[in-house]
């Protein structure tokens, strides 16, 4: 074991439906440290993209969108079951959560350009510490992060958590099928693209999900932390 210093850091990588934001929101607020959602931050890319116009593989005109991006996350409500994200002093925390903006946040997250133009704005928001979830934060945006955790589960579990996402009132949801297709065509381009591909960190602990319920997950990765930082090779164990 290896002592803790600077500002707490905690990074959760994954798939999509593996639990991170939900799991992340529990985690932060139990530490009590901000959250730093980088999906969220390609999602708001997208959206923005398409309200401009700007098609999801235009490198330059994304990037160009990047130049001063006005994000800003609210604090996470009492529940640590929400939290605001902002865009130019516009609430965008609903409108970034649709099927099509998820499938845009994974195509402009692929993008080499973008992920080198947001790579600074990730890293100044958690200047003070925070937990970092997404897909790479272990990889490239905080390879030096003390606590590491790579959250996975099976397609078919991480498909109906996020059919379940997607059933609201009055809302006819895609089928669960296709909802499992687009989970799977995802994992695909996340894991297979050029710029910071999806993978687990060589010192991240993993935790498989599948079988697990929220307090369980979110006590496996606090009983890690209170355990305090371990080297590479502690990890390997």
């Amino acid at each position: 074991m290896v002592a803790q210093t600077g500002p707490m850091l905690v990074v959760i990588d994954g798939p999509a439906g593996a639990g991170k934001t939900t799991v992340a929101r529990r985690v932060a607020a139990a530490l009590g440290v901000p959250l730093l959602d980088t999906g969220a931050i390609y999602r708001t890319l997208a959206l923005v993209a398409q309200r401009r116009a700007v098609a999801w593989d235009d490198e330059p005109g994304l990037v160009a969108l990047c130049t001063g991006f006005p994000i800003a996350f609210g604090a996470l409500d009492a529940s640590a079951q929400a939290q605001a994200v902002r865009f130019a002093e516009e609430d965008v925390s609903a409108a970034i959560r649709t099927p099509e903006i998820s499938q845009g946040a994974s195509r402009v997250s692929a993008v080499p350009g973008v992920r080198a133009a947001l790579l600074g704005i990730q890293r100044s928001l958690a200047l003070q510490g925070c937990v970092a979830e997404g897909r790479d934060m272990g990889t490239v945006v905080f390879p030096d992060a003390p606590f590491k955790f790579f959250l996975t589960a099976a397609l078919r579990t991480r498909a109906l958590r996020r059919h379940t996402e997607l059933t609201q009132p009055g809302v006819v949801p895609p089928s669960l099928e296709a909802v499992e297709r687009d989970v799977a065509e995802r994992d695909a381009r996340d894991t297979s693209r050029e710029a910071a591909p999806l993978r687990k960190a060589d010192d991240a602990t993993e935790v498989d999900t599948s079988g697990l319920g929220l307090d369980e997950v979110v006590g496996v990765i606090l009983g890690h932390i209170a355990a305090g930082p371990r080297t590479a090779a502690e990890r390997q164990i």
